[in-house]
């Protein structure tokens, strides 16, 4: 039997890790990748503060940075933006990302800390 080349192996080794990811491609659908998941709606007070999150319409700003979701915090809307990894941040914790746009809001209340969020100019 002819010995195994490292050249042959690690050939070997690419064409199996192409052949899987294209596999893998194939049998996972698009809507099964976390990021293009919608979150369900909230509506809650947390700590006082009234905080919401819905499914954005519509195709502004917020169908780009914020995934299609909306937040508000007393009716004024919290800037938030999906991540690649699929976590939030917002504009009040941008260096804190959470795991939901509801864990974006509460951070954001907790680090407003009663003051009132101002309207954030989006470009």
């Amino acid at each position: 039997m002819p010995e195994l080349s490292r050249r042959s192996a690690l050939t070997a080794a690419a064409a199996l890790a192409t052949s899987a990811g294209a596999l893998s491609a194939v049998t996972t659908p698009a809507s099964a990748a976390g990021h293009h998941d919608s979150p369900g709606t909230f509506d809650e007070v947390y700590k006082g503060r009234r905080i919401q999150g819905r499914p954005a319409t519509g195709s502004g700003h917020h169908a780009h940075h914020g995934a299609g979701y909306a937040v508000f915090v007393d009716g004024v809307e919290l800037h938030v933006m999906r991540n690649a990894d699929g976590s939030w941040i917002s504009v009040v914790s941008h260096y804190d990302p959470v795991a939901t746009p509801r864990a974006a809001a509460r951070a954001a209340v907790d680090e407003l800390q009663g003051a009132p969020l101002l309207p954030f100019p989006a470009n």
